[in-house]
């Protein structure tokens, strides 16, 4: 890959700050194992009145994504900054739709994981089978599947089924979360990824299942709501940054 000149001389410093967020959120997911080659995206909102947002340069793998290649364009797919790469179209439909109708969603991550897409599948969704689960479950949309997301028409669909949620299963297809920061969507699609691993795992391992006690899902997804309420994502993020430094530097370039 050739290297992509700095940008951070000719933006901002609020914006340069979200650019490094998204790159380290992009890494993390490939270090996590969640990424699916160059597909699947990750935006962040460009601080300031434009409603612009930056996401994934076409033809990039997470682990190469740096703060300077991100394409920052406007609700319309335009890229508002001189650029030598494309964007994903579905991605634009899916990451335009919530950007514009939701200005909480700082930060919006949408994954295809293996165990993602197999929960997505099922038809009784994810279930109250652990703590990561039943954290969010009160905080959980679905969508249902209406082919590759190239079709602007079905933003308003996604808008509707996603509602005031911060976690979304699109149905047959993957997962999704919101946040107010990367580091608040980072730690939100962590938990709805680790619970669908653990419902796979659990189904596999036979047709007898442990359900909590009635009331007991309800009790922690209000503890799970207040805990990523009172900034859950940014407590974990110094040392998930640490960790990248260690083990995928150069995503601040």
């Amino acid at each position: 890959m050739n290297a992509v000149p700095s940008l951070k001389a000719s933006v901002s410093a609020a914006e340069w700050q979200a650019r490094v967020d998204l790159a380290a959120t992009y890494r993390l997911v490939a270090l996590a194992g969640w990424d699916d080659m160059i597909f699947t995206h990750i935006s962040a909102r460009v601080p300031g009145p434009e409603h612009h947002f930056l996401i994934n340069p076409y033809g990039f793998l997470f682990e190469e994504i740096t703060a300077s290649s991100l394409v920052k364009i406007d609700l319309d797919g335009n890229a508002v900054q001189k650029t030598d790469y494309q964007v994903n179209p579905a991605g634009f439909t899916i990451h335009s739709a919530i950007h514009m109708s939701r200005d909480d969603a700082q930060c919006i991550i949408h994954l295809h994981t293996i165990d993602g897409v197999a929960v997505s599948a099922q038809e009784q969704g994810l279930l109250p089978l652990d703590q990561h689960a039943m954290v969010l479950l009160g905080d959980l949309a679905y969508h249902d599947y209406e082919g590759v997301a190239l079709d602007l028409e079905e933003r308003e669909r996604l808008i509707a089924d996603l509602g005031d949620k911060q976690f979304m299963i699109l149905r047959n297809h993957g997962t999704l979360a919101v946040g107010k920061s990367c580091a608040d969507a980072y730690m939100r699609i962590y938990y709805l990824e680790r619970a669908c691993a653990i419902q796979t795992r659990a189904l596999a391992g036979g047709p007898v299942l442990n359900f909590p006690h009635q009331g007991v899902a309800e009790k922690t997804a209000g503890q799970g709501h207040k805990g990523f309420d009172d900034n859950l994502g940014p407590l974990a993020w110094p040392a998930l940054l640490r960790k990248l430094d260690r083990d995928s530097p150069g995503y601040k370039d």
